[in-house]
């Protein structure tokens, strides 16, 4: 690769497996774990969002389709998501196993910021409009979890259908199911911090980041689709980076939905290191 050194490969690869320690740490706070050869499932304990299956860590064999058959076997009979997730740099041969056992790939850009990178200014935003963490006992946590689950469901960055009737209504699930009593107990057990645009008592954008040891992945960050093009997900994102570092870590990265979404991120540092990938059944 022109213009990149040895010393830039092995910076990367350290950054790599970095990564790689911290996505197999990450779910065995909430989940049991099988290992099935080359693929570790992670199943989540209680309710909440199910983990995709991943590399085992340090595995340095061969993988196949009939590997990843297994581990959808097994999905099933739990009646969990057939999906897998994992870094194209990392696990370069399991992308032909994947395709050959029938998924589907879709690709997001990784992205870190470096610990050298300033940490963000948050944006200034509409007035009436406050950006900050959201803390166990806060009356906006249920909006601020229920508003990524409208976002994702009307992915990109223009304006879409879901407006607050919606997030009304969202809220009143996770009121039920559990999850804001689950988001409680990681917060207060540090594992967890949640920020969000707040309106009006309202969460219009929020996201996550989930600190282990140096290491956290800003997760779930999504606008109302009717509150999108505010800069809100632009601050929300820079609120998060500052309480990351606030908490002493050092490697703070992300998965981009799509190359639009990743460039927000890039004019608040992060940068693309590499591609992290999704499979899943063909719908």
């Amino acid at each position: 690769m022109p213009g990149v050194t040895s010393v830039d490969l092995v910076d990367r690869r350290e950054l790599l497996d970095r990564l790689e320690q911290y996505y197999d740490a990450v779910p065995r706070s909430g989940a049991r774990v099988e290992d099935l050869g080359p693929l570790t499932l992670f199943i989540r304990e209680g309710q909440g969002w199910p983990f995709s299956a991943r590399p085992t860590l340090g595995w340095s064999g061969a993988v196949s389709a009939a590997d990843v058959n297994r581990v959808r076997a097994r999905q099933r009979e739990l009646g969990i998501p057939e999906s897998f997730e994992w870094v194209a740099a990392t696990a370069p041969a399991l992308r032909a196993a994947v395709e050959q056992a029938g998924l589907t790939v879709h690709e997001h850009p990784l992205m870190v910021l470096d610990p050298d990178v300033p940490t963000p200014a948050v944006p200034e935003v509409a007035d009436g409009v406050v950006v900050r963490t959201v803390g166990p006992d806060d009356p906006v946590l249920p909006s601020a979890l229920a508003v990524p689950d409208l976002a994702f469901a009307e992915p990109g960055t223009g304006g879409g259908a879901a407006g607050l009737a919606e997030l009304g209504e969202a809220v009143r699930g996770h009121a039920s199911d559990g999850s804001v009593e689950r988001a409680v107990a990681r917060i207060l057990a540090g594992l967890t911090c949640v920020a969000a645009a707040v309106e009006d008592s309202t969460a219009l954008c929020a996201g996550q980041h989930q600190p282990v040891g140096a290491v956290s992945e800003i997760v779930g960050v999504g606008t109302l689709p009717t509150a999108r093009r505010r800069g809100l997900a632009h601050a929300v994102t820079a609120v998060l980076v500052a309480d990351a570092r606030s908490r002493g870590v050092e490697t703070i990265f992300l998965s981009a939905g799509d190359d639009d979404v990743a460039r927000i991120y890039a004019r608040l540092g992060f940068r693309s290191v590499a591609t992290a990938l999704i499979a899943e059944p063909v719908e």
